[in-house]
């Protein structure tokens, strides 16, 4: 390699990186448009729900199917990018295969990635199968159309690509050191690439090197090129899943946070020494602006990760008893549409140099409606589910509790419920005196 194309890769490396560090600003930007949120506690739980659950995959393989597969796309997507160190060691020395000094490590470590590069094919093959061809059910749902499903396309066509583009430049360097060229030294296990070297028998060695060195820049653009699509991707997932599972609440599913406000006031007037018009006193903390969430800036920041770290598989909505019944409700559309409004809201502050200009718009309604959040049955279903330990309960509840709250938009029947609690201190229409009657009806 001339100095002149190592010239050109120290350029695409830093352009790569550089564009990748500022999707990666704008991403933490987005998700600090949340409120904050404390998730500093129980550090030793957090670390082990992230080693077992984003790490150790345990509840992918609930589905086992789905499951393996996963895994070996994952561990193949892991191991074979540590490849990417010696590119970039060749690519900005003008070495080729750096490594190569390990030995019998190295032929081991480049045996093992061929390897999971026929498995990832593999695995990927069969995903676009169950998609497109058995076409399952929670990937041809109503709210998987558009763009959510051509992204889920383009990035198994991707894999194909990038790990096919990882053998046929393996199996040209197996052939260019076969003819004892110069510059391609004898390194390397090619359990895979082995039976793929003949097609190059009756090609020329100049030209032979050409193709080696085509097979290598593209594959290197690729992996660049992958590396900057995540930020619009659903596949942002596989950086956020880490973060995510950290940060994940660790109150028994069903427990839901009151808002501090509201629990001073109801002490108040139960406390029949308390004055209720005597004055706050100074170190009062402060009512809420806005109670409960109708834009993802009345969210929590770890909600808005969830959104982001959302992989759209469908496991929470074909698991959701509400969809299942032909409700609108879907959670992973939920989840989608939150990340889609704080996408809006970032653009909003990128054209406007950093200021949020009101447009008009929220969450709620213009994305998600009041159908979709009242058909909610709130049983965790979709929080028991998700494979990365998302919570798209949690916003459904902060945008119910909006709407009671600061719009008295409750459904009819809760309403009703909620003033018999008022007037008769239970859900039934029964004055006091009365309560006890049920047990005289039979």
């Amino acid at each position: 390699m001339s100095y002149i194309d190592n010239i050109l890769f120290a350029v695409l490396l830093a352009v790569g990186f550089g564009y990748f560090i500022s999707n990666v600003k704008k991403l933490i930007r987005n998700i600090k448009l949340g409120q904050d949120v404390d998730r500093s506690d129980n550090k030793k739980e957090r670390w082990a729900n992230m080693a077992r659950i984003a790490l150790g995959q345990s509840k992918m393989v609930r589905r086992p199917i789905a499951g393996i597969l996963h895994i070996i796309v994952y561990v193949g997507f892991v191991i074979i990018n540590i490849e990417l160190l010696e590119i970039i060691i060749d690519g900005l020395f003008g070495t080729h295969r750096v490594f190569a000094f390990m030995g019998t490590a190295y032929n081991i470590l480049i045996g093992s990635f061929e390897i999971l590069a026929f498995l990832v094919l593999v695995a990927v093959i069969t995903f676009l199968v169950r998609r497109n061809i058995i076409k399952l059910k929670r990937f041809i749902h109503s709210d998987l159309k558009g763009w959510p499903k051509s992204d889920a396309n383009y990035i198994l066509y991707f894999e194909i690509v990038m790990m096919s583009l990882f053998l046929l430049m393996n199996a040209s360097d197996l052939a260019l050191q076969h003819r004892g060229a110069p510059h391609f030294i004898e390194a390397g296990s090619f359990p895979i690439s082995q039976f793929i070297t003949p097609m190059f028998s009756g090609v020329g060695t100049d030209t032979l090197i050409i193709l080696e060195r085509v097979f290598w820049w593209m594959h290197i653009i690729g992996i660049l090129t992958f590396m900057n699509y995540l930020y619009y991707s659903k596949h942002l997932h596989i950086l956020l899943a880490f973060p995510n599972t950290y940060f994940a609440d660790l109150n028994p599913l069903g427990k839901f946070n009151n808002l501090e406000s509201v629990t001073k006031e109801v002490k108040l007037m139960m406390d029949p020494n308390a004055d209720p018009f005597a004055a706050p006193p100074a170190d009062a903390d402060a009512a809420p602006a806005k109670f409960g969430a109708s834009d993802v800036q009345d969210l929590n920041w770890v909600q808005l990760l969830n959104a982001y770290t959302c992989t759209e598989c469908g496991r929470c909505t074909s698991s959701c008893p509400a969809n299942l019944t032909g409700k609108k409700l879907s959670p992973r559309k939920i989840m989608m549409d939150t990340r889609d409004r704080a996408e809006e809201v970032g653009r909003n502050i990128d054209a406007n140099k950093g200021v949020f200009v009101p447009d008009n718009k929220t969450l709620l309604n213009d994305y998600i409606t009041a159908e979709e959040l009242w058909a909610c049955t709130s049983c965790n279903a979709c929080v028991e589910e998700c494979p990365v330990n998302i919570s798209p309960l949690s916003i459904i509840m902060d945008m119910r509790r909006y709407l009671v709250m600061e719009q008295s938009a409750a459904p009819m029947s809760l309403n009703a419920m909620m003033t018999n609690v008022e007037n008769n201190g239970a859900p039934w229409q029964y004055s006091q005196q009365d309560r006890l009657n049920w047990k005289n009806e039979n």
